[in-house]
């Protein structure tokens, strides 16, 4: 389907006044520099080379080597507020070209700790090399929601402060050590989808623009709960060790669909199919080459049929934010595909797709 940017349509019905609603106080829009988000928050101390020993490796590091880049770097950021070091793959802009804008973009439900990530799944190092601006993709984060919990869980490594370690800890020390412009972009899928949304709502101005591929932006409603079930049981956890009881005051917050209202001044870009196969779910994808014929078939069969359940799932939630959305007069990209299922393939193809609203905000050739 085209790409679509929407102005306006018919009102959506909530169910919830957004006037009742008591939210926790965001940072105002001319508070818009790391500094002053982060106010009195410790901030991340950086440093570039790897940790890890190589019988601990990651497995997305032999991707950043491969890339035999200089402008390629495996980066790791100590957290404060977490207590831990958090890796980072960093593509950073030509020095040559003077201060540039930064892309944080976010990984989805294994937080790139496993094989699902963005260095391993797409040509995401060769697309943003050649667009020269610099990019930063945390390599942790599973089934965390990139927020701030409540509760510590042990199973995903303690506590879960992953809104406060990417607006306030390590904005600030990061974008000095790159050489930026002021100017900052956020994406995300899946999981991150709905973060990619809630951070620039939470921060208003912070971000010059956002990209949601394939998410879910409400929280709070019974079908959306249920969702955030099925992604947490897989990291032995729970919506309300995350977010407290479902409606209380800081699910509410984190409801990226009620809050939607706080995304006006940022451009947007937003993607959903429908859950049905296409061609990226085809015999002849490329991302099935090379398989034999048994696992190719178990493969697309899973893209196929809990690709496409998920992607329909999603695709209701997206439509209910495209009308809040119109009906604020919010404008937003919107790439509505008719076929597609959730899977990698169209997420590469959503790099392409943001770009073009990245590179409106950002004043750069698209």
């Amino acid at each position: 389907m085209k790409l679509l940017r929407s102005l306006a349509a018919p009102a959506v019905a909530l169910g919830i006044a957004l006037s009742t609603i008591a939210l926790p106080t965001a940072a105002g829009a001319a508070e818009v520099t790391p500094a002053a988000v982060a106010g009195d928050t410790a901030l991340s101390t950086i440093t570039e080379g790897a940790k890890y020993t190589d019988q601990a490796a990651p497995k997305w590091r032999a991707y950043v080597n491969a890339a035999n880049n200089d402008r390629v770097k495996e980066m790791w950021a100590y957290s404060p507020s977490m207590d831990r070091d958090v890796p980072l793959v960093v593509i950073t802009a030509d020095e040559s070209a003077g201060p540039r804008p930064i892309v944080y973009l976010l990984n989805g439900g294994d937080g790139g700790e496993g094989a699902a990530n963005w260095v391993m799944q797409t040509d995401v190092i060769d697309f943003y090399l050649e667009k020269n601006v610099n990019v930063v993709i945390p390599m942790e984060g599973k089934f965390s929601y990139y927020t701030d919990w409540v509760e510590e869980n042990a199973s995903l490594g303690g506590k879960q402060m992953w809104e406060t370690f990417l607006v306030k800890e390590l904005p600030g020390p990061l974008e000095s050590k790159l050489n930026t412009d002021g100017q900052r972009a956020i994406a995300g899928m899946s999981m991150s989808a709905t973060s990619s949304l809630l951070l620039p709502e939470h921060f208003p101005g912070f971000y010059d623009a956002a990209a949601s591929f394939s998410g879910c932006a409400a929280t709070s409603s019974p079908l959306p709960w249920e969702y955030l079930k099925v992604t947490l049981q897989r990291g032995n956890a729970t919506p309300e060790q995350m977010w407290g009881p479902r409606g209380g005051s800081y699910n509410l917050y984190n409801d990226a669909l009620i809050n939607s209202d706080q995304l006006r001044g940022t451009e947007l870009y937003v993607s959903n199919a429908t859950g049905l196969a296409g061609e990226w779910e085809s015999v002849n994808s490329p991302r099935f080459e090379g398989l034999t014929d048994q696992v190719q078939s178990v493969a697309m069969g899973e893209t196929i049929i809990t690709g496409g359940v998920i992607e329909a799932a999603t695709n209701m939630c997206t439509h209910d934010l495209k009308a809040k959305l119109d009906s604020a007069g919010i404008a937003a990209d919107w790439n509505l595909r008719p076929t597609g299922t959730h899977s990698w393939g169209w997420w590469q193809d959503d790099l392409r797709g943001s770009w073009t609203t990245f590179a409106r905000a950002f004043e750069l050739e698209a």
